[in-house]
């Protein structure tokens, strides 16, 4: 019978389990986003500057400004992404607009020119670091089915800690048994309630071997995925200019994630025979948190033409909660008939936890010709082995951060860019290639992306505009167990972005 009220229940001292590599590069790879004018050069600015979302490759960059001004971006996301899953091919993808950049910048002068220090400068700036919004779709004939999934987590826990007691609710004791025995035997409760799962023995409350309901060679297998949410930076940033040689500057950025992640899975083609003849099984993560970085950078002038840049960011330390709700569905004739009063209405909330991402060096060699134009060279490294699920006494944080320390690498990424200038006319071109975080290669593929744009300056103000294309193939897996045969999603990014500069 269903328990007439909304449920929430905090998970005591039981992890998830399903805080993963997945998650930590989620938040530790950013896309090239901010202005159009740095979309424009593929973000190669560590040497230039001149742009307020050049913050994010050298906190330097503001020392540059001749001028304060304020600038606004928004971007319009066009994601393909083409999905191949046991020989079948499906194609998913979606639009969406945001503003990804707003802020600021303030120069101060020495009017006086009596000290060798020529300028500060304050900015303030916000940037869309990633956009989570995303669908696709995965189809195919599979050889494993998803019972597998929930055998893998039944295997070992007695019948007595799955069963619903007389007078008791089942969505009571779904959230119970997360919060006592955890996410494991949670996930057995399901599959067990819902008959997708039976004990080899009923009659023995401490039975520990299960078996699956569904019969079948191969299964038809339909899943939909579709996030949505934002990793935001607001940057808070302070540089200095001495003499005309020599840019330092120094940022505090302060990160905001909203992480929402539905899944939709159906699984159909059973043997005729099977007592069980089609399963869904839907999951909602929701992930909530707040980090903070800083950056430190310099840039110096070699002579007119030539510049050098360099800076350090710091790893990022985010805190984060995650939300899950679940729902399943089957037709076999002996499963609860009260399985469907858990639904996205009962929502499990896990404790807190943290993750660290890498910290990164960026270097920049850029060539500036006078007033027609430029070149710049960008090259940075993250070694995202180092990467850290935290509390690390955690057995399970434990366990996944000797994963990625023995199956994530260094990654290097090298972009160019140029602008040529005719009158108030620019046109801009870039490129960008960063390496697969994976030692394989291939879990998460290399990302290719080149960039197209332009600009031109009324002389108060700039408008920019920029086309932007990246293309990365992934190996993604349905479910982190059971079933585990990767789809391989090769996805495209288009971007159109506008941007408006008014200077003061």
């Amino acid at each position: 019978m269903k328990n007439p009220f909304f449920f929430i229940l905090a998970f005591a001292c039981i992890s998830i389990q399903a805080q993963n590599i997945e998650d930590v590069l989620r938040y530790s790879l950013d896309n090239t986003q901010g202005t159009a004018r740095y979309q424009g050069l593929s973000g190669a600015f560590t040497a230039l500057g001149g742009d307020l979302s050049a913050l994010n490759a050298n906190p330097a960059s503001s020392a540059v400004f001749n001028n304060s001004q304020f600038t606004f971006t928004g971007t319009n996301y066009n994601r393909n992404n083409d999905a191949t899953y046991f020989g079948t091919f499906r194609n998913g993808g979606l639009n969406s607009f945001k503003i990804n950049q707003i802020g600021g910048v303030f120069v101060f002068k020495d009017r006086s020119r009596a000290s060798e220090w020529k300028k500060f400068t304050l900015a303030l700036n916000y940037d869309l670091s990633s956009n989570f919004r995303n669908r696709y779709y995965v189809a195919g004939s599979s050889t494993q089915g998803i019972d597998n999934y929930f055998l893998a987590f039944a295997q070992g826990v007695p019948l007595n800690q799955l069963q619903v007691g007389e007078d008791e609710f089942i969505e009571d004791v779904y959230l119970d048994i997360g919060s006592q025995l955890g996410f494991g035997p949670q996930q057995a409760f399901l599959g067990f309630q819902s008959g997708v799962i039976d004990p080899v023995d009923f009659d023995d409350p401490n039975n520990t071997n299960y078996f699956g309901n569904a019969l079948y060679e191969r299964v038809n297998q339909d899943y939909f995925q579709e996030t949505y949410g934002y990793n935001s930076k607001f940057t808070m940033n302070f540089a200095t200019q001495y003499l005309d040689v020599l840019y330092i500057g120094g940022s505090m950025n302060f990160h905001s994630i909203y992480y929402e992640q539905y899944t939709q899975f159906s699984e159909r083609g059973y043997n005729t025979d099977s007592p069980i003849q089609f399963t869904n099984f839907d999951n909602l993560l929701v992930t909530r948190g707040n980090g903070f970085s800083f950056s430190l950078g310099m840039i110096a002038k070699v002579n007119q033409a030539v510049r050098l840049g360099a800076s350090y960011q710091s790893p990022t330390w985010y805190d984060l909660t995650d939300d899950l709700a679940q729902r399943i569905n089957t037709d076999f004739p002996d499963k609860n008939p009260d399985i469907g009063f858990i639904d996205f209405n009962i929502v499990n909330l896990f404790p807190g936890y943290s993750i660290q991402t890498p910290g990164k060096f960026n270097g920049g060699l850029a060539l500036v010709f006078g007033g027609n134009g430029l070149l710049s060279f960008d090259y940075s490294y993250q070694d995202m082995s180092k990467s850290k699920l935290k509390p690390t006494a955690d057995p399970s944080f434990g366990s996944v951060n000797s994963e990625i320390a023995s199956t994530l690498r260094a990654v290097s990424t090298f972009r160019i860019g140029g602008e040529y200038r005719i009158k108030r006319l620019s046109l801009r071109g870039g490129y960008r290639f960063e390496q697969s975080p994976y030692a394989n290669g291939f879990t998460i593929g290399d990302l290719n992306g080149f960039s197209a744009g332009l600009g031109y300056n009324f002389g108060a103000s700039r408008f920019d505009i920029t086309y932007s294309r990246v293309e990365r193939s992934a190996e993604q897996e349905l479910f982190d167990v059971g079933v585990t045969t990767p789809a391989r999603i090769d996805a495209v990014l288009n971007n159109v972005s506008f941007g408006y500069t008014l200077n003061f």
